[in-house]
């Protein structure tokens, strides 16, 4: 029997069939965290006696299942849903698809005070940041998954910050969904134009190494120096004829990490997928392969069959909902999506990179062309806020606005999480970043 080749309409057509009806939209939360021992606060090795695998053991006598790469146990997963570790131990909750934010916070709120109750029986903190404030990357351990050994040599190689990134963040991300081709450029272009307003907002990154680092959100520095191949802001999000076809051509020139076959990984050797296709030797490329690449880029969004909004810096339930519920009010309201696309398109490249550019020192200060910052995500949370509330009428739900309200408050102080943390620091803390951990 003759197996088709895999041409690149077929990899365009997977991201098309994502497509679904309003009907059938779901919101879905990712977010990580550190784990530290309470009796040194070092990061959790995974094999030790108080190691992640031990964390995993342990949570595994709830609901989930083991996952296994060879006798390694990296992950767990329910229904769906799973938690996983990053490459320096970051425990990452992939949560369920749900129809409303309140699900995704009862779910969050289920997952926190499981590990919260799971650190006070076994000695360990639970910190959501947005990048470690007290280890050097050399004091990291890191975790036995093989994908991140192929990730760790290629990452020196392309910027100066990979191994931080790697080792040393933390974020929250969003994903929703499209019900067309052009539904999803609108969403995507809106969401490309305003991560620097979430990046600022969510800001929670001020130290490093036990000091001030200078900034409001290190991580989102960090993410600048990773990796321009497959990182950061996409102009060509909103070129004219944008759409699944040229996020497949995007993606055709990436270089791969790896290849992964019958349960092994394969050194990729920086061929990129568009060559892979033409070469198809030792290996013919599959669906699969493709599947996984999607999962090796990692700019400010991410299409899948869904969209990926990837610009916060980790923070507890408070963040992690309002998180949601601000995108789900600007996207999956249409009155409010058409306000904040308009929005978008009055905002030239420059613009838009020129204010992303100061966010990690200056927040919701970054200023550029005359334009400041807090004022568009002002309008931004107004416009979600009376996105959620027509929402609430048209779906006959509670209303979802009541998770803004962080947001809310930031914005009208213009003080974010980070610069809180650092007043705290400077005074009440009297320098000491042991008690960033009564803040949770």
């Amino acid at each position: 029997m003759n197996v088709k080749k895999l041409d690149i309409q077929d990899l365009s057509n997977w991201f098309r069939s994502g497509i679904k009806p309003e009907s059938e939209w779901g919101i879905g939360t990712e977010h990580e965290q550190f784990i530290y021992d309470k009796k040194d606060l070092k990061r959790l090795a995974y094999g030790t006696q108080l190691g992640i695998k031990k964390v995993l053991q342990e949570l595994q006598k709830d609901i989930w299942e083991p996952v296994l790469e060879g006798e390694n146990l990296i992950a767990l997963s329910a229904n769906g849903v799973t938690i996983t570790l990053e490459p320096g131990g970051q425990l990452e909750l992939s949560g369920g698809n749900f129809a409303t934010v309140h699900e995704t916070y009862a779910e969050t709120k289920h997952h926190l005070e499981v590990l919260s109750a799971l650190g006070k029986k076994l000695g360990f903190y639970n910190l959501p940041i947005g990048f470690d404030p007290f280890w050097k990357r050399e004091d990291i351990p890191w975790m036995p998954k093989e994908r991140y050994k192929y990730m760790k040599s290629w990452m020196p190689t392309k910027g100066g910050l990979g191994l931080d990134m790697m080792t040393r963040t933390c974020s929250i991300q969003v994903n929703l969904d499209f019900s067309s081709e052009q539904d999803m450029v609108k969403k995507a272009q809106v969401a490309q134009a305003f991560q620097s307003v979430v990046m600022a907002l969510f800001a929670n990154s001020p130290f490093t190494e036990n000091k001030p680092n200078g900034y409001i959100s290190f991580r989102s520095k960090v993410w600048d120096d990773t990796d321009n191949d497959r990182c950061g802001f996409l102009p060509f999000i909103f070129d004219k004829g944008f759409g699944f076809d040229s996020w497949t051509e995007y993606l055709l020139d990436v270089p791969m990490y790896f290849i992964f076959r019958n349960e092994e990984y394969y050194p990729a050797n920086g061929m990129t997928f568009r060559e892979f296709m033409k070469k198809g030797k030792p290996f013919e490329p599959t669906i699969e392969d493709w599947e996984v690449h999607v999962t090796t880029v990692f700019p400010d969004i991410r299409l899948k069959k869904f969209l990926e909004l990837r610009g916060a810096d980790a923070g507890g339930l408070g963040q992690i909902a309002a998180l949601a519920a601000f995108w789900v009010g600007l996207l999956y309201d249409q009155h409010a999506l058409d306000k904040s696309h308009k929005m978008a398109k009055e905002m030239d490249v420059d613009l838009i990179c020129g204010l992303r550019a100061q966010v990690p020192k200056n927040g919701l200060k970054a200023q550029y062309k005359s334009v400041l910052l807090q004022d568009i995500a002002r309008q931004l949370v107004q416009t979600s806020y009376e996105g959620l509330g027509r929402r609430a009428l048209k779906l006959g739900i509670e209303s979802e606005q009541k998770y803004l309200e962080p947001l809310q408050k930031i914005v009208a102080s213009g003080k974010t999480i980070a610069e809180n943390q650092l007043d705290k620091y400077h005074n009440e803390w009297g320098g000491d970043l042991k008690n960033i951990f009564l803040e949770r």
